[in-house]
């Protein structure tokens, strides 16, 4: 595939029959360019059915940038942390002390909903992140609690140390999974201490059984749906720049996993992502 069949977007879904939130998204974040423009990406968003986002910010740029179009989009809420990998990186620099009280004053912030997205990453960050990746965490569940907002959770390849750090400091009354990654096994310990699991267009990939177990595992009141736009394109795009605006194909392969009626999921979907986030918006 070129950088020109990358970058054009897929064509545009199905709209749904009752409207979802994508609850986890970069509208400042392009592939190899510039990203789509704010007002046009939530648009075409709102005319497949998806009307509201979770701008995430994921480094000081990022959370600086959410807040802002937050408080410019009615249809935008934010969640601001320093990544996992971000974390290690700044205090390598002797930079994260600066960066951690930008964010714990970003997310005071009446439009940010979520702490996030923080966690743990041991594909990009090797063994000797791993203390600083864990301090990270542990300050933003903290944050998380403080003020209580929504903590979400980043996980790739480290399933047992997100149980275990959660496990010795106590989760938030709200926290998600984001883009969750595992199995069947670990999305019923991640439900067993009140998790929401949200899903991402990977479930439409063709080695992702394991996660689609946990599609149909998952109580209804715990699904959520996303994007992580502009990354995680869902089939039959699969490797092209993703949009919130194709959240319907992954609505539409949750529900033909657990057999259910579209509009019912699509509602349930909704619902738990207002109880997840703090209320409506």
């Amino acid at each position: 595939m070129s950088v020109a069949e990358r970058d054009e977007l897929p064509p545009v879904p199905e709209p749904l029959p009752h409207p979802v939130v994508d609850n986890h998204c970069h509208l400042d974040i392009g592939r190899d360019g510039a990203p789509r423009d704010t007002r046009e990406a939530i648009d075409a968003a709102a005319a497949v059915g998806v009307p509201r986002i979770v701008q995430i910010g994921c480094d000081l740029r990022g959370a600086r940038w959410a807040v802002e179009a937050a408080g410019e989009h009615p249809e935008l809420v934010a969640g601001v942390a320093l990544h996992p990998n971000e974390a290690p990186r700044l205090a390598a620099e002797g930079a994260f002390e600066d960066a951690w009280a930008e964010i714990e004053r970003l997310a005071a912030d009446p439009v940010v909903r979520a702490v996030g997205e923080t966690g743990m990453d041991a594909f990009r960050t090797g063994a000797e992140g791993r203390a600083h990746q864990i301090e990270s965490f542990v300050r933003h569940i903290d944050l998380a609690k403080r003020l209580g907002k929504t903590l979400v959770i980043h996980d790739r390849d480290t399933h047992e140390d997100i149980l275990e750090v959660l496990d010795a400091e106590g989760a938030p009354e709200r926290w998600v999974m984001h883009c969750f990654s595992g199995d069947g096994d670990f999305a019923r310990a991640c439900l067993d201490r009140g998790a929401h699991l949200s899903f991402a267009g990977t479930i439409t990939f063709k080695n992702a059984e394991p996660q689609r177990e946990a599609v149909r595992l998952s109580p209804v009141d715990r699904l959520l749906v996303e994007t992580d736009a502009p990354y995680l394109t869902p089939s039959p795009h699969r490797g092209r720049t993703n949009g919130s605006y194709l959240v319907p194909l992954t609505m539409r392969r949750m529900a033909a996993e657990r057999g259910a009626d579209l509009g019912e999921l699509c509602a349930a979907v909704e619902a738990n992502t207002f109880a997840a986030f703090g209320g409506a918006w």
